[in-house]
């Protein structure tokens, strides 16, 4: 069964996308998977900075999170929407891993992304989910050898679309939410096969 990254691009407490993250986790549990949530508040990072990295090589946090990426055969992102892109602390999460590790001349190219399957969601207060912010996230996956899922979810009225257990509440984004996991783990599985 696929073993499978769940994040959020939000370092926020209380993040409704680190909600939305975590139910897909819990769904992905359900049905098998090995699911693993990460908090990207825990992986922090300098901006990304050319001068840096060649003065001091990729931070520890980088490694270690370009190492789970690796372990995994996928990733689900629940992204926040920044302006109809995302957030800055995924752009800077996703450059930084991209980045070959200077310390490892045998590590291929795109290490954390080439040939792994992405889920891609969002939530926010207003009506349209999030929806505008996963187009470019989803470019930007494509163009590093991801192989992006066409199935997504946007989930509007954010601050009050959870129970209590964390589970979506609306019946059409808690199907939607089912399927888009049911097609991740199977992508993830057949392309792992």
């Amino acid at each position: 069964m696929a073993k499978l990254l769940f994040l959020a691009g939000s370092a926020r407490s209380g993040s409704i996308n680190k909600k939305l993250a975590q139910h897909a986790r819990d769904l992905a549990e359900k049905a098998g998977a090995q699911a693993t949530f990460i908090d990207l508040k825990d992986y922090d990072m300098p901006i990304y900075d050319g001068d840096l990295e060649d003065a001091q090589g990729l931070p520890e946090n980088t490694k270690k999170l370009k190492a789970l990426f690796a372990e995994h055969d996928g990733f689900f992102i629940a992204s926040p929407e920044y302006n109809s892109s995302f957030s800055p602390l995924l752009k800077n999460t996703l450059d930084w891993i991209s980045r070959p590790d200077p310390d490892n001349k045998d590590e291929p190219p795109l290490l954390a992304y080439k040939g792994k399957v992405a889920a891609l969601a969002a939530a926010t207060p207003g009506a349209l989910g999030g929806i505008r912010g996963l187009v470019p996230l989803r470019m930007m996956l494509g163009n590093i050898a991801v192989h992006v899922l066409p199935q997504q979810v946007a989930v509007s009225n954010g601050f009050s679309a959870f129970d209590d257990n964390g589970a979506l509440t609306n019946d059409m984004q808690a199907n939607m939410m089912n399927d888009l996991i049911k097609a991740f783990i199977e992508t993830a599985d057949k392309l792992n096969a």
